[in-house]
């Protein structure tokens, strides 16, 4: 992330972003003023375009905006190119959590061309599909495909050919990841995001599908609101991480986290 990127063109934010090379670099555009003292402005970068919207991203700059102070506790209104955002960050034994309140999801079905092609780019077919959950296309922030598979092993072997997952992806307009799920419960799940971008494939952690999946579990019925499920990921990729999705009857779901600090 780049806490002060006022003075930076679109360009040159690119061109950080892609050096960075992970999923998405967070610039904040824009410094708290005494009149707002705690609102920022903030965009996101893949390694090759801006994105939306990013959780982990959101959730990773407000524990390094956090921890330059020495309060227990802080919040903040971050205006992202999706809308103005509220995130709280609190002091735990664990680290410092920030939690953020996504926009009012909404979930709809997939186009059925569109999932059967998905689905042969996964290499999965309707008889991995878990039946109690649905396919779906939810937009907690960026547009979410969801997919759960019923079978550990065949969540844990599917694979695809980066450069077609991309171009469906692009050709669909999905600015996020494609989110793959196995139910361990109820109310916890492991997922697999695919973001095909420069040398990766998978997503080691992301707050926008995490709160896709809370929208897509409530709209669905899946789940008796309000409710609260955990989400597993980056197993496959070698970096575990851990998001706790609350979800309220209505209105934005809650997605709460750590950070890592990467030198």
């Amino acid at each position: 992330m780049v806490l002060d990127a006022g003075s930076l063109s679109d360009g040159q934010m690119q061109q950080i972003a892609a050096e960075v090379g992970y999923a998405e670099t967070a610039f904040i555009t824009s410094l708290p003023t005494p009149e707002e003292p705690t609102r920022f402005g903030i965009r996101y970068f893949s390694p090759t375009a801006e994105v939306p919207f990013c959780g982990h991203a959101t959730v990773a700059t407000a524990v390094a905006l956090a921890e330059r102070n020495s309060a227990d506790s802080a919040d903040f209104v971050f205006d992202t190119p999706v809308g103005e955002l509220a995130i709280s960050t609190r002091r735990t034994d664990a680290g410092t959590v920030a939690s953020f309140t996504s926009i009012d999801p909404r979930v709809d079905p997939i186009p059925t061309a569109v999932l059967q092609h998905l689905m042969e780019l996964l290499g999965v077919d309707d008889a991995d599909v878990d039946s109690a959950y649905p396919p779906r296309l939810s937009r907690g922030g960026n547009t979410h495909p969801v997919i759960v598979l019923g079978d550990l092993a065949t969540f844990d072997a599917f694979t695809f050919e980066p450069a077609a997952m991309r171009q469906l992806m692009d050709e669909q307009g999905w600015k996020g990841t494609v989110t793959i799920l196995h139910s361990r419960s109820r109310v916890e799940f492991e997922a697999r995001n695919l973001f095909p971008v420069g040398t990766m494939q998978e997503d080691p952690a992301t707050g926008s599908a995490a709160a896709s999946v809370g929208g897509y579990l409530r709209a669905l019925g899946l789940v008796d609101p309000p409710a609260q499920v955990i989400i597993h990921q980056g197993r496959h990729v070698g970096r575990p991480s851990l998001l706790t999705v609350d979800i309220p009857p209505t209105g934005g779901i809650i997605v709460s986290g750590t950070a890592t600090v990467i030198t």
